[in-house]
């Protein structure tokens, strides 16, 4: 999937622990790493969807996040909620394989 492709790549492009991609109603895509300054903390998933609101985005068709964590932080998936509730959200290992699909 082009979607998780977007993430993969903005993890690896610095090296993150994590990348993410969003896609909005109009099928914008955005994606990004997380961000771990001494100063800001960002997960990758709530960067994407400040970067997707931020650029005018009403709602949010699907979400991927990229990680090695054995589920995706309850406060990432609640950024998504936020403007995406009926979004699909995937979860998927740093290789690109699926971890899991998570539906409203």
């Amino acid at each position: 999937m082009k979607i998780i492709t977007l993430a993969r790549s903005a993890r690896a492009r610095v090296a993150a622990a994590e990348g993410a991609a969003v896609r909005d109603e109009t099928g914008r895509t955005y994606a990004a790493a997380a961000v771990a300054l001494p100063s800001l903390r960002l997960s990758a998933l709530r960067l994407a969807v400040a970067m997707a609101v931020s650029s005018g985005a009403a709602s949010l068709e699907a979400a991927v996040l990229v990680s090695d964590a054995d589920e995706p932080d309850p406060a990432d998936l609640a950024a998504v909620r936020d403007i995406g509730p009926d979004a699909t959200v995937l979860h998927a290992r740093p290789d690109g394989t699926l971890r899991a699909t998570l539906r409203p």
